[in-house]
Order: C-alpha cells, then sequence, then structure tokens
C-alpha cells in the first residue's frame, strides 16, 4: 500500500505574539483533529500541545510561528505542530526537557509535557540560534506503521496571498519513495492551479520514475501558466536517488558531511521544455534529499547549526525556511531521510 502526503493537505502558519494567537491557534487545531476524526481525548491532546509549544514561545522567545500540517502514513492521519523563534535558546536541552527545570521562573513543566504527550517529538536549539520543536500526533493512538522514509515540509505563500503556487508531494511503497516539488510560475491562484495539476501526476503515478513523471506533469500543466519542477526517486534496493528537474528548483542529497547537487535543466514544464534526462546519486540510509522552490535561498549551510543534520526532517525544514525564506515569492521546501533497514 502506498502512503501519499503532500501539500495538498491542510498546512497553516500562525504569528504567535500575544496570548490571544495561541487560543486561535488550538481552535484551529481543535476543528482540525475533528475533520479528522480524532476522538475526544486525541483532539484534547494536540490542545495541550498547541498551548504549551505557544506559552514557550512567548516566555523564552518572546514571539515565534506555530505550523500545524497534517501528516499521513498508511492512510493513518496526524496532527504536526512545529513551533520556532528566533530567541535566545537553550544551552542545556536535556535538562530542559526534564520536568521542573525552567529558566523564566515558571513549574518547569511545559517541555516534559510536549514530550509525553506527542507520539512523536524532537527538538533542536543552541544559544544565540533560537529554538525549533517538532511535534507530530497520531489519530489512532497505537499509530500507524510508517514507510521507509521521514518527511518534514513546509510552505509559506507570498505576502499578501492565500494560495501558494509552491506545492510537494512525497509518495512511498516498499521499493521506493517518489518525490515531487512544483513552483507554479508566478504566484497566487494561477501559481496554485499549475502546482496542483503537477501533484495530481503524483497522486496518478506514485511510484512513477522522475522522467516519465515530469513527462506526465509537462502535459497536464499545458492548460495553465507552467511550472518549474523537479522529481526524485529514492531506489531503497539499490541506495541511490534518481532525479530529473527542469527549471529553478533545488536539490541536494546529504549523506554526512557531503553535500552534493541534483542538476535541472531551463525550460517551464507545461510550455517549452526540452528533453528530460535523469540524474542519480548514492542515498543510503540515513541520508537526506532536500528539495526546495527558489522561494528559498541556496547559500544555506546545515554545519552552521550543530546537531541539527541528525534531527528530525521537519526541524531541518523549519531552520531553512526560518533562516532562507527570501520573502519576495512563494516558498517551498521538502526534506527526506531515508531510514535505516527495510520495512
Amino acid at each position: 500500500m502506498e502512503t501519499l502526503i503532500s501539500s495538498l493537505s491542510t498546512q497553516h502558519a500562525y504569528p504567535i505574539v500575544h496570548a490571544s494567537d495561541i487560543a486561535a491557534v488550538r481552535r484551529a487545531g481543535q476543528k482540525l483533529a475533528f475533520e479528522l476524526g480524532f476522538n475526544e481525548t486525541r483532539a484534547g491532546s494536540l490542545a495541550l500541545i498547541v498551548t504549551e509549544a505557544g506559552t514557550n514561545l512567548l516566555k523564552h522567545a518572546g514571539e515565534g510561528m506555530l505550523y500545524l500540517n497534517v501528516a499521513q502514513s498508511e492512510g493513518v492521519p496526524g496532527v504536526d505542530v512545529l513551533a520556532v523563534d528566533c530567541g535566545p535558546g537553550i544551552a542545556d536541552v536535556d535538562a530542559c526537557l526534564r520536568d521542573g527545570m525552567s529558566t523564566a521562573g515558571t513549574s518547569g513543566t511545559g517541555l516534559g509535557a510536549l514530550r509525553r504527550l506527542a507520539d512523536e517529538f524532537d527538538v533542536w536549539s543552541a544559544p544565540a540560534k533560537g529554538a525549533l520543536f517538532f511535534m507530530r500526533l497520531w489519530r489512532d493512538e497505537a499509530g500507524p506503521g510508517l514507510c521507509m522514509v521521514d518527511v518534514g515540509a513546509l510552505t509559506v505563500p507570498l505576502a499578501g496571498e492565500d494560495a501558494c503556487g509552491d506545492g510537494w508531494g512525497v509518495a512511498c511503497d516498499p521499493s521506493g519513495a517518489t518525490l515531487l516539488a512544483v513552483d507554479g510560475l508566478g504566484h497566487g491562484p494561477q501559481a496554485a492551479i499549475a502546482a496542483q495539476a503537477a501533484l495530481a501526476q503524483l497522486q496518478r503515478l506514485p511510484s512513477s520514475e522522475p522522467g516519465p513523471l515530469v513527462d506526465a506533469a509537462h502535459e497536464a500543466l499545458r492548460g495553465t501558466r507552467g511550472a518549474a519542477l523537479a522529481a526524485a526517486r529514492i531506489d531503497f534496493d539499490n541506495d541511490v536517488v534518481r532525479f530529473a528537474g527542469i527549471g529553478n528548483i533545488g536539490a541536494w542529497v546529504i549523506d554526512g558531511e557531503t553535500r552534493r547537487a541534483l542538476i535541472s535543466h531551463n525550460g517551464i514544464v507545461g510550455h517549452n521544455m526540452r528533453k528530460v534526462q535523469e540524474f542519480s546519486l548514492p542515498c543510503p540510509p540515513d541520508a537526506l534529499c532536500i528539495l526546495h522552490s527558489d522561494g528559498i535561498q541556496t547559500q544555506w549551510d546545515l554545519s552552521r547549526y550543530p546537531g541539527l543534520l541528525a534531527r528530525s526532517p521537519a526541524l531541518v525544514a523549519a531552520m531553512l525556511m526560518r533562516d532562507f525564506i527570501r520573502r519576495r515569492d512563494d516558498a517551498m521546501v521538502l526534506v527526506v531521510r531515508r531510514k535505516p533497514g527495510r520495512a
């Protein structure tokens, strides 16, 4: 059975600058939980996660961002909560996760509560570099079976726009995972239509190799304004990633300290696209594949964030969005890690 998750699912970003902002996100989280079929107990846990995460942002950083995203694995939905700030950071993360430890004169139970309430939890912080928290809560208490990749992704529309013309998708099956990143030309509703048309091809061809998927998207986007687009297929058996890209989509494979770029050709998918060419690179277990639109700067370096490379892909995506967003266009970042072992 394939697992398919994409930016077509709900994704919301909420600035947190006042206690009333936390209440608004909590209400949005409750609404999303019930739409996904959460029972009252699980929905209540999500409300507590949002409250603790937002309160922590205000107490320790003064302000920050909360993201609510829909997760999916083997047909079971969940909700991801990301808390992102640019505050003073945490010198000793492990100590702060122990109940009773506080640097703000409180009872010191907030961070420990986040870890207990979430089915999946991760954190990264460093002095003067802010803090990133990731919490995932599945609809079913036991949690679903997981495919062989971990996924973290964010999209942010241009300021003043509701629709985002950048999109991403990941489809996972027993033999591999197919990744799609798309940047609809321009921004706004027409760019979003192009992105949605491309993601529909991933839904139709979830196990496709990159070349045929780009070709299918090219045909599907002929009636739209077109897009930059990249597709990748992580081959679990052969420990490689095959890639094909058209236009300005940044793509890298990071294995340990080695960072290798994947090359796209010029063109616009749906309009003037030349012959698609596939490239391949080694992609062993624990390697990261990172794809992002040109709404993210390319001069990022994970070595500037000690320990982040080993954290959840959601935290890597949050850092790239926090520190390298250009803010003059839509922005998208997709981070996928191969898990060790096989299902």
